[in-house]
């Protein structure tokens, strides 16, 4: 059996609003409560379980590769919601997007602080 990455837990100070920003913001179905996380499912079967965590919140990356198509989606929802967005994940390049590897991307910061990211192609893939 090949390893995969089947979950991962994200720490928030509020779990519904985060896992609600990182949905509505990537068109994703509603997160499901399991026991005492909310769970975002993604595409290929990797769940994101957002947990209630008191006290500091170390900043972590997540990054989505996405089509196109969702792209164009996803960073519409990102403007429309005045979320600002950088080029670079230590916020290089406010209010630009980049063209790695002959794709496009774009990182954005959740409501703790978690950076996100979209992109088309993945990092090395050439382009």
């Amino acid at each position: 059996m090949a390893v995969e990455l089947n979950h991962t837990v994200i720490a928030a100070t509020d779990k519904q609003r985060s896992a609600k920003f990182l949905t509505d913001l990537l068109g994703l179905p509603e997160a499901q409560p399991f026991g005492p996380f909310l769970v975002v499912q993604t595409g290929n079967d990797v769940s994101l379980d957002f947990m209630d965590t008191e006290g500091d919140i170390r900043s972590q990356h997540y990054a989505f590769l996405v089509s196109e198509r969702e792209f164009d989606e996803i960073f519409g929802r990102i403007r429309e919601g005045g979320v600002d967005y950088w080029a670079g994940p230590g916020h290089q390049g406010p209010g630009e997007i980049n063209t790695n590897d002959g794709g496009r991307g774009v990182y954005f910061d959740d409501p703790d602080g978690h950076v996100l990211e979209i992109l088309t192609r993945p990092y090395g893939s050439g382009g």
